[in-house]
C-alpha cells in the first residue's frame, strides 16, 4: 500500500492550487483593465470559489459511481478549455462567465485527490500523505502569488490563465497512467448522500471548514489588494502574500514530523491560534512586513488546522468518502466565497483594518469549537 501521493496527482494539485489562487494579486489590474470598480472584479474570484465550492457534491457523487481517475481527467480537460476562454475574454462578463466555468471543473480535483488517498493509503500513514500532497498544494499558492503578480505586471494578466489551462490538459493525459482504486458500491444517490448527510459528525465538520474557509480563504484574497490600496506596486503585493505558500510548505513539513506525537486537536488549536494572531498583526497596520508576516502565520494555520480537518473528513463517513471529501470541500470554498462577496464592499471602500479585525475575532470561536469537537470525536467515535 502506497504512503505518499503520486506524482502526477501532485502535480495535479499544484495546478488546482494555482489556477485558484492565481487572481488574488491581479484584481486591481483586471479592474482598471476592463474598466470596472474592484468590487466588480472580486466578483471575478468570489464567483470562481462559489463555483468551485458548489461543483464538490457533484463530483464527490460521480467519482464514487464512476470512478476517481475518470472524473479526474475529464474535469482537467474541461478545465483546460475554460482556462483559454478566460484568456481571451474580451470584457468582464465573459471572463466572469469562464472564471465560474473554470472553477467549476477544477473543483475536482483536489476533493478526489483526497479521495484518491482515502481508498489507496492506509489510516496510519493518511495525514502523512495529505501532508505532502498539501506540499504540493502550497508550492502552487506561493507560485500563484508571487509568479501571477510579476507576469501580471510585466507582461498581461491573461498570460496568468493560459498557464494552467495549458498545464491542466497535459495533466489530464498523464493521469491516464494511475490505477483505479477499489470503492464501495453506490446503490442509490438518495441513500448515498443521506449516509453523509445524516452523519452528525459530518455535518459539524462541514461547518467548521465552511467558518475556516471564510475566515482564512476568503480574506486572504484581500491581502495583496490592501497593500495596493497603501500605493505598492501590485508585483510587489503579490510576492508578499507569496510567502502564505511559503509557509504552508514549511509548516506542513512541520506537521509530518510532529503529527505522530501529537494529538490532533492540538494541531488544530495551533493552527487556529496562527489564524487569529495573523490578523491581528495586519489588523493594526498593513505594510509590507505585516502582510508577509500574516501570510506566513495564515500558512501555519493552514498546514496545522486544515490538514486535521481533511484528515477527518477522510474517515467520518468511509461508507461515502468520496461524497463526503468532496462536501467538505464544498463547504471550504462556499466559505470563502461568501466571505470574498461580503467583504467586497469593504475592501472597496479601503476598510481593511476593520475586514481583518472581523477575521481574526471569528477564528477564536472557531479554534475553540474545532479543538473541543476533535477531542470529543477522539473520545466517543474513533481513534486520532
Amino acid at each position: 500500500m502506497p504512503t505518499r501521493p503520486p506524482a502526477v496527482l501532485s502535480t495535479a494539485a499544484f495546478i488546482s492550487s494555482f489556477d485558484r489562487f492565481a487572481v488574488t494579486p491581479m484584481l486591481v489590474l483586471i479592474a482598471v483593465s476592463m474598466h470596472v470598480p474592484l468590487a466588480s472584479a472580486v466578483t471575478v474570484a468570489s464567483g470562481y470559489f462559489l463555483a468551485y465550492g458548489l461543483s464538490q457534491p457533484v463530483w464527490g457523487v460521480l467519482s464514487d459511481r464512476f470512478g476517481r481517475i475518470p472524473v479526474m481527467r475529464t474535469a482537467l480537460a474541461a478545465a483546460a478549455a475554460t482556462g483559454l476562454i478566460s484568456t481571451f475574454a474580451p470584457h468582464i462578463a465573459v471572463l466572469l462567465l469562464a472564471r465560474v466555468l473554470a472553477g467549476a471543473f477544477m473543483g475536482a480535483v483536489v476533493p478526489t485527490t483526497l479521495t484518491y488517498l482515502g481508498d489507496t493509503v492506509s489510516a496510519q500513514h493518511r495525514q502523512s500523505a495529505l501532508s505532502d500532497l498539501m506540499a504540493a498544494q502550497a508550492v502552487g499558492t506561493a507560485a500563484a502569488t508571487a509568479i501571477a503578480g510579476v507576469l501580471a505586471h510585466w507582461l498581461d494578466w491573461r498570460v496568468v490563465f493560459a498557464l494552467p489551462a495549458i498545464f491542466a490538459a497535459v495533466c489530464a493525459v498523464l493521469l491516464g497512467g494511475l490505477p483505479e482504486p477499489d470503492r464501495a458500491e453506490v446503490s442509490g444517490i438518495r441513500a448515498h448522500l443521506g449516509s453523509v448527510l445524516t452523519n452528525r459528525w459530518a455535518l459539524l465538520v462541514f461547518a467548521l471548514v465552511f467558518v475556516e474557509g471564510a475566515v482564512l480563504l476568503g480574506v486572504l484574497t484581500f491581502l495583496a489588494s490592501a497593500l495596493v490600496d497603501e500605493g505598492l506596486d501590485v508585483a510587489v503585493a503579490g510576492l508578499a502574500t507569496g510567502a502564505y505558500g511559503i509557509g504552508v510548505l514549511v509548516f506542513s513539513r512541520l506537521v509530518k514530523a510532529i503529527n505522530s506525537t501529537l494529538a490532533v486537536w492540538w494541531l488544530i488549536a495551533i493552527g487556529g491560534t496562527a489564524m487569529a494572531a495573523g490578523y491581528a498583526v495586519v489588523a493594526v497596520e498593513t505594510n509590507v512586513l505585516t502582510v508577509i508576516t500574516t501570510a506566513l502565520l495564515l500558512g501555519g494555520g493552514w498546514s496545522f488546522m486544515h490538514s486535521s480537518l481533511q484528515a477527518w473528513a477522510t474517515s467520518v463517513a468511509p461508507e461515502a468518502r468520496g461524497t463526503a471529501v468532496a462536501l467538505f470541500a464544498s463547504a471550504l470554498f462556499l466559505g470563502s466565497a461568501v466571505a470574498s462577496a461580503a467583504a467586497g464592499p469593504l475592501a472597496d471602500h479601503g476598510r481593511y483594518a476593520e475586514l481583518f479585525t472581523i477575521a481574526g475575532a471569528t477564528a477564536i470561536p472557531l479554534v475553540i469549537t474545532a479543538t473541543y469537537a476533535r477531542r470529543r470525536y477522539r473520545r466517543t467515535m474513533a481513534p486520532a
